[in-house]
């Protein structure tokens, strides 16, 4: 798999790991390795930077899009790429979950990363390991860390629809969102790091609308919002409009870029999302824990990129099909035998 010339960060892994994750069941033992298709297709790496680097272009937002659909596969029965497949008879998709639906971009480039790799290699590249590959390569384009991406991953067979309607919401407490996160073996330092891939991307204001004018039902705004960022977002977020799909930075300062100046919008109380500014400043919920990890990452974005791609590769080792289990799909949408 070839590899970039230039990297801000690089992550030292065995070339082997064993992730044991136990999900849906009993623990499983699971074996991935970052030269898993070096024989079988060689040039996986530099094939899926291509198809994202000309989506780029087009869509800047390419890049979060990404990296959030594999977060998002993740937390639903593992990296398995459950996520992509569409709804049929008898499976709702994942897709059509409360926290995937209406937001979850970047599909078509996955369609055609994977058309481009069925045509050097068919049959060979599973979609789960294309979304741990996108990801990875997303950070890296929007300027953040590169690491050696763990593949070896198989297709699931069905969605978990459910499972997906329980996704980490930036509306939760801390303390929830915390406890969603070890549930999978992620421990502060990963929640605050994987937070950070709110540097890039944007949020609807339907997001953020109880923030701006009932937080908690006390019909007045979140306390801990900076007062100017206050007043620029209810003049894109009107009031009493619910619907609203308007979209807001993640990160004011430096919107495509993937950097550590979210920790310090955060610092200045700018936090875009309930559960980006809880870190700091939500001491009812536990903000002990994760206050000190933000002004680690606001002062040293070494240490962030670091954390960062060492929660990436974690979050990737959740509870993989391997050898025989599942299957590598020809089209990332629906399994094989339909």
């Amino acid at each position: 798999m070839a590899r970039p010339a230039t990297r801000l960060v690089a992550v030292a892994v065995c070339v082997t790991v064993l992730a044991v994750a136990a999900l849906g069941g009993g623990a499983r033992a699971q074996q991935l390795s970052t030269a898993y298709y070096d024989g079988s297709c060689p040039h996986v790496y530099d094939t899926v930077r291509r198809v994202i680097q000309e989506a780029r272009t087009g869509d800047p937002r390419i890049p979060a899009s990404l990296l959030r659909l594999h977060f998002h596969d993740c937390f639903v029965t593992g990296c398995d790429a459950s996520l992509l497949l569409d709804e049929t008879l008898t499976m709702r998709s994942e897709k059509a979950a409360g926290p995937n639906d209406g937001s979850v971009r970047g599909l078509p480039v996955v369609d055609d990363i994977k058309a481009a790799l069925e045509e050097a290699c068919p049959g060979v590249v599973s979609c789960a390991d294309i979304l741990a590959l996108a990801a990875e390569i997303s950070v890296e384009l929007a300027g953040g860390p590169y690491w050696r991406v763990m593949l070896g991953r198989r297709d699931g067979m069905a969605a978990d629809f459910d499972g997906a309607q329980n996704l980490p919401d930036p509306k939760e407490s801390l303390r929830d969102l915390k406890k969603k996160f070890a549930d999978l073996g992620l421990d502060d330092t990963d929640f605050v790091a994987l937070q950070g891939a709110h540097t890039i991307g944007r949020a609807q204001c339907l997001s953020i609308q109880d923030r701006l004018y009932n937080f908690s039902n006390t019909e007045q705004p979140d306390p801990t919002l900076d007062n100017a960022y206050l007043a620029e977002l209810r003049q894109r977020c009107p009031a009493g409009d619910g619907s609203n799909t308007g979209l807001n930075d993640l990160d004011p300062a430096t919107p495509d870029t993937f950097d550590n100046s979210y920790y310090a919008n955060i610092q200045r109380n700018r936090g875009l999302l309930r559960s980006d500014q809880a870190m700091l400043s939500a001491p009812e919920e536990g903000s002990e824990s994760t206050a000190p990890i933000v002004g680690q990452f606001a002062s040293s974005q070494a240490q962030f990129f670091q954390s960062f791609a060492t929660a990436m590769i974690k979050m990737g080792n959740i509870a993989p099909l391997t050898g025989s289990m599942g299957e590598v799909r020809r089209s990332c949408r629906v399994v094989n035998s339909s």
